[in-house]
């Protein structure tokens, strides 16, 4: 059956830099589509982040590429088992150099919490009582 897919892709300052991040919160980077202008991040089987440099951002719009620790021009938001891997993803993120972003959500069925990556782009991290979702 086919899954359908989701690339998110995000400018960054530093590729080093943020492969390193990203690896340090439990993800791997897909070599087969990473070179010095790329990462690949796998974050589960449906999900990637394309990480690339800003001249190769660039080259795929005629947009101003925003400056994500200035300007919101997106919140990703990633589905955790639990609340305990809610936190626990943050602290990592934390760990890692990015910095807690907002205020902890905390609605008894749903909880979450959001962290900025090196290069300002949210994260957000949700966890929803699956009770709740079917009901």
């Amino acid at each position: 059956m086919y899954q359908q897919m989701i690339f998110v892709n995000l400018p960054v300052n530093d590729l080093d830099a943020s492969k390193k991040f990203f690896t340090e919160l439990g993800y791997t980077i897909n070599p087969q589509f990473s070179d010095e202008k790329a990462a690949s991040v796998v974050i589960s089987d449906t999900i990637v982040a394309m990480l690339l440099t800003k001249p190769f951002y660039a080259s795929f719009t005629k947009k101003q590429i925003a400056d994500a620790t200035a300007t919101s021009e997106v919140l990703i938001c990633l589905s955790a088992e639990s609340r305990e891997k809610v936190d626990e993803l943050v602290a990592k993120a934390v760990a890692a150099g990015g910095t807690e972003s907002g205020e902890k959500q905390d609605h008894g069925f749903m909880y979450g919490r959001a962290f900025d990556d090196l290069d300002g782009h949210t994260w957000e991290i949700m966890w929803m009582d699956p009770a709740a979702i079917q009901g």
